[in-house]
């Protein structure tokens, strides 16, 4: 087995991702691009000693930006949206 903390890479900190903490009990999560929904719900629920009830993964292709003459591009991203059992909460601020 992996291990979890490679899996999850880090918590995002956005407002879309605090209004989704608030409203819905959901934790968004950078995560290794290669990592399937049962690693990471097994991954959160290792690291974390949380209940999950539902994973869903967003995979975000990176913008091409440019610089004078120069082209580059933003890296891949994969993102989780894990929600977890009502009553358990995360700590993002102290992992």
């Amino acid at each position: 087995m992996k291990n979890p903390r490679d899996i999850i890479i880090e918590p995002v900190v956005s407002e879309k991702a605090y209004d989704g903490i608030d409203m819905l009990n959901a934790y968004t999560f950078l995560v290794d691009p290669r990592a399937n929904k049962t690693e990471i719900r097994l991954a959160v629920e290792d690291i974390f000693e949380v209940k999950v009830r539902k994973v869903n993964t967003i995979n975000r292709i990176g913008k091409k930006r440019r610089a004078g003459y120069k082209i580059g591009k933003r890296p891949d991203t994969k993102r989780a949206i894990v929600t977890l059992a009502d009553g358990d909460s995360i700590d993002i601020f102290e992992v």
